[in-house]
């Protein structure tokens, strides 16, 4: 029997010593987590949803707000091309090509690094290189050394991996410390701020429109925008992309000062006093446990050893994503979001064709042409981004992952089926309602659900890989969708019809909206299930006979589950 140890009081009590009497590290782990299942909601998760909502709002911005920038470089670089005040297609499709590969980088890298050397010391690292890299674009110019695309691109992938960290970080340290009743409603509020991130840019881009005015009146086309318009411009385009540094600086601090999580301490420290000193702070608020140190070490020598989660290695990953049961959920994991993001990413190309149907493209002067630019992007992140984000957060815990997966990628395969196959008989007015209902199922659907499962459905000492090679899978997707069928729109295109084979494209998006309903069959439904339920950890579920290779009647000479298997521990 192990002795109590000093440290704690009333409020916040000693781990050590509240399980002083259970000997065997299992059920001390089993206990401490089983404080975070089953903890009401309360401040502290609201915390942990702001600090990495905070991070995400961040990614959206910048992501976006990229967009309605290369507009303005247009404006202010190529007034000596060929096509004065527009940015060429190439430079274009560079510049958001490169935050996209870079955040591949950043998905698998810092995935790696996190279940290595932990949550808590890789935390805040990335939103630092976002902020670094943020600021440096805002203050980029050309040269005769350079151009201002080159050095764009090299700041944009520097950021883009700073993004791609925040994917699994984020998505896995909610995970850890949610509560497991309402774990898919917190995931997906944090990802929800992606859609707030849209709204920002938008925003932001039309406050400077505002702000310069008069400057821009003063031009009548792109081609014209010299002088003060040009000025006024250059400095927009710089207030735009600097601003997405403020929010990553307000949550630096609160990154850098969360707790690490007690399944990282338990399963991959196998610290187990730790672990449970930090459940019990994190529940009062404390940024971390402070157990007696000296009996802490002991415990740690004696009995880390003797934990039944498996110790993390590069053999032991190849041994478990060997066996199938393993490698079909993160084949559908990723697979699915390789998939959602082709057509999601892709689809994001015709943003000028829609804007031209709600009679927001073009105007009078450069004021009122990028004035209709940012409200008309408002008005389509509003009508269905936004919305369906929310929807998801409403009903994800209730409904379930995979429903709203397989509802998502069926809905938009019809969607795009009529769009495509129906284009050149739909009046504008229907093709706005079809694209505005396809955004709406894409967040009201798979492009929430892709990133809530792969932060729940692994174990822990593989969980944030997984993610990050999930969500890099869905890059890899996008860039696809931005640098090879993207350009497919403009094949035989001509002075009058500047997209001839958009109606194809769109075809071509319904069809991975399709494979994307049978990688949904893959994954398994996640709601109200503990992590380690999900993980195979616990014996007398379903999930635990499937890891450890039992099968549905592998005791059972009657063909049935035993009778504890059959009740899984009631969540509260």
């Amino acid at each position: 029997m192990v002795t109590k140890t000093s440290g704690g009081n009333a409020a916040f009590h000693n781990f050590h010593n509240d399980y002083a009497h259970v000997a065997d590290p299992n059920e001390r782990r089993r206990l401490a987590l089983a404080e975070i299942d089953k903890a009401p909601f309360g401040w502290y998760h609201i915390r942990a949803i702001i600090v990495a909502g905070i991070g995400f709002f961040t990614d959206a911005y910048d992501l976006f707000a990229v967009g309605l920038v290369t507009n303005m470089l247009g404006m202010v670089y190529w007034q000596d091309s060929k096509t004065p005040g527009l940015i060429p297609a190439k430079a274009d499709t560079a510049i958001k090509i490169s935050t996209s590969a870079g955040t591949v980088v950043g998905q698998v890298g810092f995935g790696i690094l996190a279940d290595i050397v932990g949550r808590k010391r890789m935390y805040g690292l990335e939103l630092m290189v976002i902020i670094f890299a943020t600021v440096a674009q805002a203050l980029s110019s050309d040269s005769k050394a350079i151009s201002i695309v080159g050095i764009i691109v090299f700041w944009r992938v520097i950021m883009g991996i700073g993004i791609g960290g925040d994917y699994p970080l984020s998505s896995i340290i909610t995970s850890e410390f949610a509560t497991t009743k309402w774990r898919g409603a917190m995931m997906g509020s944090v990802f929800a701020m992606q859609g707030i991130g849209q709204f920002g840019a938008g925003i932001m881009a039309l406050i400077v429109t505002a702000g310069f005015k008069e400057s821009l009146e003063t031009a009548k086309t792109a081609g014209a925008c010299t002088g003060v318009c040009g000025l006024a411009v250059d400095k927009m385009w710089r207030i735009v992309i600097g601003f997405g540094a403020v929010p990553g600086c307000i949550a630096l601090y609160y990154r850098l000062t969360i707790p690490e999580t007690p399944r990282y301490t338990f399963d991959v420290a196998r610290d187990i006093v730790q672990g449970g000193s930090d459940a019990k702070a994190y529940l009062d608020g404390v940024a971390h446990g402070v157990p007696d140190e000296i009996e802490r070490v002991k415990v740690m020598q004696e009995d880390s050893d003797r934990l039944e989660v498996p110790k993390a290695s590069v053999s032991e990953f190849i041994s478990w994503i060997s066996k199938w049961q393993n490698g079909k959920v993160l084949l559908g994991t990723a697979g699915s979001w390789f998939l959602l993001d082709v057509a999601f990413y892709g689809v994001g190309l015709n943003n000028a064709v829609i804007l031209k149907q709600i009679g927001y493209a073009g105007g009078k002067d450069v004021y009122h042409i990028l004035y209709n630019t940012a409200v008309g992007n408002l008005i389509i992140v509003c009508a269905g981004a936004i919305p369906g984000y929310w929807v998801t957060v409403a009903f994800v815990d209730t409904w379930g992952r995979k429903p709203i997966q397989l509802m998502g990628f069926t809905i938009l395969t019809i969607l795009f089926c009529i769009m495509g196959f129906g284009y050149h008989k739909l009046s504008g007015h229907a093709l706005l309602g079809l694209y505005v209902l396809a955004q709406f199922f894409f967040n009201f659907g798979p492009n929430s659900t892709t990133f809530i499962v792969p932060g729940e459905c692994f174990p822990t000492r593989y969980r944030s890989t997984s993610h990050g090679i999930s969500a890099a899978s869905g890059k890899v997707g996008a860039i696809i969708a931005q640098a090879l069928i993207g350009p497919l729109r403009t094949r035989g295109a001509t002075k009058t019809n500047a997209s001839p084979w958009l109606n194809h494209v769109l075809q071509i998006f319904a069809l991975f909206m399709f494979l994307g309903i049978f990688t949904t069959l893959l994954i398994p439904e996640t709601k109200r299930k503990t992590l380690e339920q999900l993980a195979g950890e616990v014996p007398g579920t379903p999930e635990y006979d499937v890891a450890q290779g039992l099968g549905r009647h592998a005791d059972s000479p009657t063909g049935d589950v035993h009778k504890e298997s059959q009740t899984p521990e009631k969540i509260v």
